[in-house]
């Protein structure tokens, strides 16, 4: 089947990881069958803002999003990125403890992350600041805030800056569920209709799965992206985050997605209780 004349926009973040997975279909290395795809690079808090808006046929989003966006937007199958046992982190100067906490400001990257979600499940109700996230870790040390949620690639070059993790929340996560913490993922709006839906989720898979097959060529294209990170930082960065999970949840990934916004309603961090929807559980859509 031919897409020729049609067009969609895949927005996601001008991070190594996403950029990665993104590789292919940004140097056109794999058969659109004719349909245009057009990149937008944007923050994942501005992501997950313009996907509530249905902005974009394409986005990645933070799962914590999902709920406010799952009447526009179904979840891929690939695409996402998880921690096992390893994930967004509280960071602080040194001497400052958990149970420190509850009396300081902790700046985060977003309402909206999965980050900020998790740190709620983990200890509800700090005082909070939202701080661009690649600023976070250098507020913490200039003690423009007491304690910082990093995520990408600040969990790799915070010690860098003196700067100590009081918990990382993916090791916290598999405590609790043994389960991967779902951070990230694609979504693709519904009203696509279930053709254009199902080759713009295999599109994304056959991204990702060259890049893999690929890898030499993705990354060096994926370190354009990689805000100064030496090449062997940036290798290891996007090792933790692009993987065969991201070619595919599988049974795995879907629990841990279903789990994460179960415990979150348990434990009150939100009100209502979210039936996740995969492409190819949509009606006509089969993927």
């Amino acid at each position: 089947m031919s897409f020729d004349n049609k067009e969609i926009t895949i927005a996601h973040s001008p991070d190594s990881d996403d950029a990665f997975m993104f590789y292919a279909l940004a140097k056109d290395k794999i058969d659109t069958k004719g349909l245009k795809v057009n990149q937008v690079l944007k923050d994942i808090q501005s992501l997950n803002q313009d996907a509530i808006n249905g902005k974009y046929e394409v986005s990645a989003i933070s799962f914590a999003a999902y709920p406010l966006v799952c009447d526009k937007y179904a979840l891929m199958p690939c695409g996402a990125s998880m921690g096992f046992k390893y994930g967004p982190m509280v960071i602080a100067k040194p001497g400052i403890k958990k149970e420190d906490l509850k009396n300081l400001t902790v700046a985060i990257p977003g309402k909206l992350t999965t980050a900020f979600l998790t740190m709620n499940m983990w200890m509800p109700g700090l005082k909070t600041v939202e701080v661009h996230f690649d600023q976070i870790p250098e507020a913490v040390k200039d003690g423009k805030v007491d304690a910082g949620l990093i995520i990408h690639e600040g969990q790799l070059t915070y010690q860098t800056l003196g700067l100590e993790k009081i918990v990382d929340l993916g090791e916290w996560w598999f405590e609790e569920t043994g389960l991967p913490l779902p951070l990230g993922g694609n979504v693709v709006r519904k009203d696509l209709g279930a053709e254009l839906i199902d080759h713009a989720t295999k599109l994304l898979k056959g991204s990702i799965e060259f890049s893999l097959a690929n890898r030499k060529d993705a990354l060096a294209y994926a370190l354009e992206f990689a805000r100064d990170m030496p090449p062997e930082l940036a290798d290891k960065f996007v090792g933790m985050y692009v993987n065969e999970m991201t070619v595919d949840y599988g049974d795995e990934g879907r629990a841990a997605i279903s789990r994460l916004f179960a415990e979150a309603h348990k434990r009150g961090v939100i009100k209502e209780q979210v039936k996740v929807e995969f492409v190819g559980e949509l009606s006509g859509a089969a993927i």
